[in-house]
């Protein structure tokens, strides 16, 4: 288990792990993930072993935090504290169960085995070595102590080892891949006959009882929802922008500033090979050397031997780049190449690299009038930003000062904007922000007394509305609504007709019908298409899903009918070709490692429900 530990150290379970602490640990400190101070009141008790208030309180603050940054347009109110609450909850129950699990089984790390992982992430890396105070400074800054670090990250990695043994221990039958493979190739013959909306429209007709009806008991749908007419202000930075001036030295002080970084370095364009270390490592560079001095081309070596998976398909090409793009050792030796020369191997933390340089160029400065608008942009609004803050400031007390918007807009130079019909769920923009609408309805604001809050919408636009008239819910009579009924009615009967005549067709073609004849009654064409896959294009969707979701015809053809989109398609399935497998073993290989991860998926969830099913919980 520990050697699969330490080589888990150098890849994305380790990257992810630490990232998770870093980030958690950095806004709400250690507790939040190894639990506060001994005597804490507890919310769940685990097997004999507290989830404390502390660590179960600063979790949803985490969680809560998290769900923010994923919106575009931050807005607390939109989170369920309730479900935040119970998630979060039931999240630490299982991590819980899992690490009691693993101690019960003796998995456990030595300080050594933790010194190996935090020596070997790049988080703590400077030039490639590890470097203690980047460590340090990384764990201070974070808001804990480096031995509660090492502690948290024993228990990830130790809780992480079940979940991986468990994945890897699934198995699926290569024969079942295979299956997979013929049926994502297997290919249909089949035709279609399309019966339009008009084959049966003009025996549809739609009384006007049916209206009353159908009106009566959807009353609630014929509604106009509460809703408002708005006005508000709203102070842009991207207006402040365009009324600042921008002198030439600024332009030209931003250009000497910006441009040093968009061209006139040299770019080397960089091939490789990497053997990742080993014990085979040696072996495997002197046998790539002795290809590369036998003539065979770079390329299909890097191919055959490379252990950089992207690069390696593109015969070990790195593409074109600049100094500090690369590792140390790399780049010193990339540099000191002459185009088409090929290094010695160069040792970095990821392995040994054999480079070839395969190109040489030098960037272009881009020049002050091609750039002059951009510049002209940026620098304004870098100046507006200023502005722009202050004048936020006094919106804010403005509006809360005033009893409507005609000061805010006077003294800030702004234009009061109307928009009608805001509803509940929103409206024409800015009231397409949930905070914005959740203020104006809000009671003080909705009886036309104050205005809202300063509400931001965006990074760089605040909004302030107010409430010009209120409308309540309005039912809508019959009359209003009565040819939207008749419309929609119709539809549906149409859609009827086309379902039944659709079985009708089919029950007389599956009883021997001749198909030519069927068609001419109806007034339609078979077409033929060509024999399709699953991913077939040319043909709707709902109909080549039906396609291959009918039974192989014995004897002739089968058939079957697809309803909606007002028509109704008879398709007559005639023949299914067997698919092949064209990737040989590399494909089946493919399939039943995808396979197999799912069911180890699978397998761990249902690891992990077990093992909270039979704890012992007691909630206060």
């Amino acid at each position: 288990m520990l050697q699969d530990i330490r080589n888990n150290a150098q890849g994305t379970i380790a990257k992810v792990i630490i990232g998770l602490l870093v980030i958690g640990l950095s806004m709400f400190g250690m507790d939040a993930i190894i639990g506060g101070f001994s005597g804490e009141p507890e919310v769940a008790t685990v097997n004999g072993k507290d989830i404390t208030e502390r660590e179960f309180q600063r979790t949803v603050q985490m969680e809560r935090q998290r769900q923010l940054s994923q919106m575009e347009n931050p807005d607390p109110s939109l989170i369920n504290d309730d479900e935040l609450r119970n998630s979060v909850l039931e999240g630490l129950i299982r991590e819980a169960v899992l690490s009691q699990d693993a101690v019960d089984q003796g998995m456990q790390l030595s300080n050594t085995d933790i010194d190996r992982i935090i020596t070997s992430m790049s988080q703590f890396q400077v030039d490639g070595e590890f470097s203690r105070e980047a460590f340090t400074a990384t764990v201070r800054n974070a808001g804990m102590g480096v031995a509660e670090f090492r502690e948290a990250l024993r228990r990830q990695f130790v809780i992480n080892q079940i979940r991986s043994g468990i994945a890897a221990s699934a198995i699926v039958n290569p024969e079942t891949a295979k299956d997979i493979l013929k049926l994502q190739s297997q290919t249909r013959s089949f035709s279609t006959l399309t019966i339009p909306a008009d084959a049966v429209s003009a025996s549809v007709k739609v009384t006007d009882d049916e209206i009353q009806d159908y009106y009566d008991a959807n009353k609630a749908d014929y509604k106009v929802p509460e809703n408002v007419d708005a006005a508000y202000v709203a102070l842009s930075l991207d207006a402040l922008a365009k009324g600042v001036e921008v002198s030439d030295e600024e332009l030209k002080e931003a250009y000497e500033s910006q441009s040093k970084d968009l061209g006139g370095e040299e770019q080397r364009r960089a091939s490789h090979i990497l053997i990742e270390p080993g014990d085979d490592a040696e072996a495997t560079v002197a046998e790539v050397e002795k290809k590369l001095a036998d003539g065979e081309d770079f390329a299909k070596v890097a191919e055959e031997y490379s252990k950089d998976p992207i690069s390696a398909q593109e015969g070990g090409d790195l593409g074109y780049a600049g100094k500090g793009a690369y590792a140390g050792p790399f780049e010193d030796a990339l540099f000191e190449l002459k185009e088409g020369e090929t290094s010695e191997p160069v040792e970095t933390r990821f392995g040994f690299h054999i480079i070839k340089l395969t190109g040489i160029r030098k960037t272009e400065r881009p020049s002050f009038e091609s750039m002059k608008d951009e510049l002209r942009e940026g620098v304004a609004r870098e100046k507006a930003g200023k502005l722009f803050s202050e004048k936020r400031t006094q919106l804010a007390d403005l509006s809360y000062s005033e009893p409507n918007l005609d000061v805010p807009a006077e003294e800030l130079g702004l234009e009061i904007q109307v928009v009608k019909d805001v509803a509940r769920e929103g409206g024409d923009a800015p009231f397409d922000h949930q905070g914005l609408v959740r203020q104006l309805f809000s009671d003080d604001v909705l009886n036309g007394e104050f205005n809202t809050e300063m509400v931001d919408v965006n990074n760089s636009t605040a909004v302030v509305a107010r409430v010009r008239e209120h409308h309540e819910e309005k039912q809508l009579s019959l009359a209003e609504v009565s040819d939207q009924i008749r419309e929609q009615l119709k539809a549906e009967h149409i859609q009827k007709a086309l379902t039944e005549k659709g079985s009708e067709l089919v029950a007389s073609l599956q009883d021997g019908a001749d198909p030519a004849s069927v068609a001419e009654e109806a007034g339609a064409e078979w077409q033929e298409p060509p024999a399709m896959s699953r991913n077939g294009r040319g043909v709707e969707f709902d109909v080549l899903q039906s396609v291959f979701s009918m039974p192989r015809p014995e004897d002739g053809k089968t058939y079957d009918s697809v309803a909606g989109a007002q028509r109704v398609v008879i398709v007559g399935l005639e023949n299914v070709q067997e698919g092949e497998i064209s990737g040989g073993d590399e494909q089946v290989k493919a399939i039943a490692n995808f396979l197999t991860s799912q069911r180890g998926q699978r397998e761990y969830i249902a690891y992990s429900a077990s093992l909270r099913d039979s704890a012992e919980i007691e909630k206060p």
